[in-house]
C-alpha cells in the first residue's frame, strides 16, 4: 500500500520556485532543497525525481503563472497600446518591488542555464514564443485599428518591446529606481507612434 504523503505538493512546488529564484540551479544544493521545502531527502527523490525535474517543474508552474497573466492583460485590454501600457508597468511593478532583487525566473534561468541545458532552453524558447505571438497580435490589432503605426513591421515591434522586457527584468537586478523604468516604459510607448 502507497504511504501518503504528509505534504501539500504544491506548497513544496512554490517554495521550490522560491529557492531556485533566489540561488539560481547552481548555487542550490541538494541540502538547500531539503532545508528549505522541510521535507525528507527520500521525500524529495520520491516525489519530484532529482534536482534537475524539480527545476523544470518549478519552471513550467512559474511559467503557467506568468505567461498566463502575460496573455490575459493582452487578450482583456481595450486597445493595444493599454494592453502593452499595462505589462510594461507590471513588468516594472513586479520588479521595483522585488527588495531580493531576483529578477524574472525564467530570465534567470535562460542566462544560467539554458545555455548548457537543451530541455531548459527548449522550455524557455517555448516560453518566448508564446509571448511573442500574443503581443504580436495585440500589435497587428493596433496596426489595423490605426492606434499603432504601420510605418514599422509588426513582428519587429514585438521583438523590441521584448527585448525591452528582458531588459527591465535585467536591469531590475541592480537597481530599483522607479524613474529609471519610467523612462523605459514612456520610450518603448513612443516607439508604437
Amino acid at each position: 500500500m502507497a504511504r501518503t504523503k504528509d505534504f501539500d505538493e504544491n506548497e513544496v512546488l512554490k517554495k521550490a520556485v522560491d529557492l531556485f529564484w533566489y540561488k539560481g540551479y547552481n548555487g542550490t544544493s541538494m541540502q538547500d532543497l531539503v532545508d528549505g521545502l522541510g521535507i525528507s531527502r527520500s521525500s524529495l527523490y520520491d516525489t519530484y525525481g532529482d534536482k534537475h525535474t524539480l527545476f523544470m517543474k518549478a519552471l513550467e508552474s512559474y511559467q503557467t503563472s506568468s505567461s498566463g497573466a502575460m496573455c490575459n492583460i493582452i487578450s482583456n485590454s481595450v486597445s493595444a497600446k493599454v494592453a502593452i501600457r499595462r505589462l510594461l508597468e507590471l513588468t516594472t511593478y513586479e520588479m521595483v518591488g522585488d527588495n531580493l532583487h531576483k529578477g524574472c525566473f525564467m530570465t534567470n534561468a535562460a542566462v544560467e542555464v539554458a545555455p548548457h541545458d537543451a530541455e531548459v532552453n527548449n522550455m524557455i524558447c517555448r516560453n518566448d514564443q508564446l509571448i511573442e505571438d500574443a503581443f504580436y497580435q495585440a500589435i497587428k490589432k493596433g496596426q489595423e485599428s490605426g492606434e499603432i503605426t504601420n510605418k514599422k513591421d509588426a513582428r519587429a515591434l514585438t521583438r523590441f518591446i521584448i527585448n525591452t522586457v528582458q531588459g527591465i527584468r535585467v536591469s531590475a537586478k541592480l537597481t530599483s529606481d522607479k524613474a529609471v523604468f519610467d523612462d523605459i516604459v514612456e520610450l518603448t510607448m513612443s516607439v508604437l507612434g
